[in-house]
Order: structure tokens, then C-alpha cells, then sequence
């Protein structure tokens, strides 16, 4: 720990000394403290005011004694004196000093004392200083840009299906892989109901793994009105942890079932979807192109995170606990929120919060780092948002959406989401300005390195 020297800041009438202690890379306390006369000034100047507003039995407002005041009023006159004084030097004591605070700075102090000087401490949470050397060049790896006839005609496969309609099977027969079932059952361990593994109408799509793939292979066959008990076992990682690892007895009943009738794959099929589509082919063409962008975004996103990951490795530094915190709790509740969409929510899902806040620390800290590092190399290179760059984004936003670029602005403004929109430029273009500068390697999707985060 050392302490910066003090100096003295001038504010009006107000004279104050401050100093610098550093408690560790990211932490810094702030030591102010102001003139015995300028406490006394401010103390004086409080009662004399009160003295004017205050309503005491037996006194004329402005004739009331100053001990009698602070009998009555002391605590708060006090509180009131602290919070002015703290009030108007913090700002200036951390301008002279540097230390600019990441967030609310913990603040200690004394109580003012007549004829005493009056200090206090903040202690301050600041960006961690590092030093970045030779970040440009590094060799990345990028992936071949690759959409397959096969991957075309897998999207233009659920395409149809979702221009489908769906049947009732009359005739006798079993479930088959495609089918929608209406299904009722409940899941069983050591012959006591699992919480939560039932449901008296459930719908499920034969094949597609949305429940368990064995749960679905054992439904195969089954008819309408079959009551059915068969074991599954769960694999480590199931979409329900509370699954994870379980023998379960599950008892099924078949409701009701359901085909899908597909409509025929022809040029009218293709223009009953709209736009410019006239033909199959005008079809296919326009889901290559849209793979096509998806997957340049896929690859793009890709080969930066792996070169801002590989600049990173070369730096170490101590990160702010606030920073992490902020991170943590951000992605803690996106997946409150992706839980809720779904009709569940973290003990439904069978997710512990204080394990699935361990689980999710340490990618906080790498988001937390990487945001510090593209920070610093955004400062050293003098890279700024303009107003050229919002116009772009914002008319590029506007596109995705169908919406004319000033109403998505005016959005923004009034929802106070332009600041993270223009640090997300920022992010956005000094990535690109750090892979103008790397050596770009193209490879196979499968030769892509283990370094891939």
C-alpha cells in the first residue's frame, strides 16, 4: 500500500486536503479532509437557517437559542452538514486525484465537531491498469464459409412442415416417428412420483428429442388408448437436471394421435409463401442466401472472440468485483428470463441458484476481462463512435426490423438504451480494427483449433 501526497483543493470558501491510499489494483481510498473554520462555517450556517423555519414552543421564530437547537435538532443538523460537505468535495477530490469510480464508493466518517477539522474516506473500485503490447498480427484461424445443398433442403423442409396441418390418424394403427401424440403419464423412482415428471395432456412430436430420444423410441408403436410402463435412463446432461443420472419408470397412456399432412414441395407452394418467391428455385435461392449471411455472421463472431481471447491471454490483471457482480447478475437473469418464456422457471429446471451462480463466474470474468481489455485497446488507438456510425447502425437495425431508421433512434433515446447501443458499436468496431491487423488463416470447420471459446 503507499499514499499519494496530499494536496489541498480550493472550492469557493470551502479548503479541503486529500490524499490517495491503494488498496489493491482495482480498490483506492480517498481521504478528504476539510478545515476545522469551514466546519464551523457550515455548522453556524445551518442552525442559523433552521433557526429561521424551526417552530418551538415558547420562542419567535429566529430568537431561539443555538443550545436549544441542538438539543432538538443536533443528529440531523449534523447529518445534514456531513452530506453537503461530502457532497461538494468527493467530485472535486477524485478529479484532482484520478481516481474515477466504476461504482457507489463506500464512504466513512467522522461526526463534525465545532473548532475540529472533519474527515472522511471513500473507498473508490477503479478500472484495473495493464499494459497491452504487440496485439496486432496475432495468427487466427477462420472458418471456410460452407452452406450445403443438404442444409438448403433441411430448411426448406421446415418450412413446409410449418405450412403443414395436422390430422387425426383414424385408422388402427401405431405411433410413428413424425406423429404429434397427446399423451398422458408420470415418472416414478424407486416407486414414489418424481415432482414436477407428469402431465394429463402432454403433446409430443415423435422423433423430435424435445422430451428424451428413448422416452420416444419406447412411445413407437404404441396405439391409441395402450397403457404402457417402460424404464428410461437418463444421460448425464439432460435439458432437466433434475433428471441428470436417473433411472425413471415412466407410466404412458396414448390420448389421442395426430399426423402431419405436408403440403406439396412445387413452385406453388413456393410462391404461396410471398415476396419475390415465384418459383422452388426462387426458394431454395433465398434460403441459401439467408444461411449464407447467417453463417458469415456465425464465422465472423467466431474468429473475433477467438483473437480478442488470444490478446487477452497475454495480459493479467486483477478485475473489478463490481464489474463481475453487474456481469454475473446480467446473465443470471437472462436465463430467469428464457426459463420464464418457456412456462419454468430455476427450480423447475432443477438449477440451484448459488451453484448455477458458481457455474456462471467464470465466464462473467472472461466477458468482464475481454470488455477491459477492448476498452483499453479502443483508448490507445483513439477509437470513437461517431455520428456517421450511429446513423449506419441504426439504419442497419432498422432494415432487420422493417422500421425507418429515425423512429428506431427515437426508441432508443426514449428508452435510455443509447449509451449501450454506442458501446456496442464501439466494442464492434475495435474488434474489426484488431482483425485488419491479424493474419488470417482459412481452414475446415473440423481443423478449427481446441482454442475456440
Amino acid at each position: 500500500m503507499f499514499t499519494v501526497e496530499p494536496h489541498i483543493v480550493r472550492r469557493g470558501k470551502v479548503v479541503m486536503k486529500s490524499s490517495v491510499e491503494e488498496i489493491s489494483p482495482v480498490k483506492k481510498k480517498l481521504i478528504v479532509e476539510i478545515e476545522a473554520d469551514e466546519v464551523d462555517r457550515r455548522i453556524a450556517k445551518a442552525y442559523k437557517q433552521l433557526g429561521k423555519k424551526a417552530r418551538i414552543p415558547g420562542f419567535r421564530p429566529g430568537k431561539i437559542p443555538v443550545g436549544i437547537l441542538e438539543g432538538r435538532f443536533g443528529k440531523e443538523v449534523l447529518q445534514d452538514v456531513t452530506q453537503d460537505m461530502v457532497n461538494e468535495t468527493l467530485p472535486q477530490a477524485m478529479q484532482e486525484s484520478g481516481a474515477y469510480p466504476l461504482s457507489m464508493p463506500v464512504i466513512e466518517n467522522d461526526v463534525p465537531q465545532k473548532g475540529q477539522a472533519f474527515r472522511y474516506t471513500a473507498v473508490l473500485e477503479v478500472k484495473p491498469e495493464f499494459e497491452l503490447k504487440d496485439y496486432q498480427g496475432f495468427s487466427v484461424e477462420k472458418e471456410i464459409l460452407s452452406v450445403t445443398d443438404e442444409d438448403v433442403e433441411k430448411q426448406v423442409e421446415e418450412i413446409r412442415r410449418s405450412q403443414g396441418k395436422l390430422h387425426t390418424v383414424e385408422e388402427d394403427r401405431g405411433v410413428q416417428e413424425g406423429d404429434y401424440v397427446a399423451i398422458r403419464y408420470e415418472g416414478f423412482e424407486d416407486d414414489q412420483p418424481v415432482p414436477g415428471l407428469q402431465s394429463d395432456n402432454y403433446m409430443l412430436r415423435v422423433g423430435s428429442g424435445e422430451f428424451h430420444p428413448e422416452f420416444e423410441k419406447r412411445v413407437v408403436g404404441l396405439k391409441k388408448g395402450t397403457r404402457e410402463s417402460f424404464p428410461v435412463n437418463f444421460e448425464d446432461d439432460p435439458k432437466n437436471r433434475k433428471l441428470a443420472g436417473k433411472n425413471v419408470d415412466f407410466q404412458v397412456e396414448v390420448l389421442d394421435m395426430k399426423a402431419m399432412e405436408l403440403p406439396d414441395l412445387d413452385d406453388a407452394f413456393a410462391k404461396g409463401l410471398g415476396g419475390k418467391i415465384e418459383t422452388l428455385e426462387d426458394m431454395r435461392s433465398e434460403i441459401r442466401k439467408e444461411l449464407t449471411k447467417r453463417e458469415e455472421r456465425r464465422i465472423d463472431q467466431d474468429l473475433k472472440t477467438r483473437l480478442l481471447q488470444k490478446i487477452c491471454d497475454t495480459v493479467e490483471f486483477e478485475l473489478p468485483g463490481s464489474l463481475v457482480e453487474d456481469e454475473l447478475n446480467r446473465a443470471v437473469e437472462g436465463i430467469q428470463q428464457n426459463l420464464s418464456r418457456s412456462g419454468s422457471d430455476l427450480e423447475q429446471s432443477g438449477l440451484d441458484m448459488v451453484k448455477l451462480r458458481q457455474d456462471l463466474r467464470t465466464p462473467a470474468e472472461s466477458r468482464v476481462k475481454r470488455m477491459l481489455v477492448l476498452s483499453e485497446i479502443a483508448q490507445q488507438n483513439q477509437i470513437e463512435v461517431t455520428e456517421d456510425d450511429l446513423s449506419k447502425g441504426f439504419a442497419e437495425l432498422a432494415e432487420g426490423i422493417g422500421q425507418e431508421p429515425e423512429l428506431v433512434r427515437r426508441y432508443y433515446e426514449a428508452n435510455n438504451l443509447l449509451e449501450s447501443y454506442r458501446d456496442k458499436l464501439l466494442e464492434e468496431k475495435t474488434l474489426n480494427y484488431l482483425v485488419e491487423g491479424a493474419k488470417i488463416f482459412e481452414v475446415e470447420a473440423d481443423k478449427i483449433s481446441e482454442e475456440k471459446s
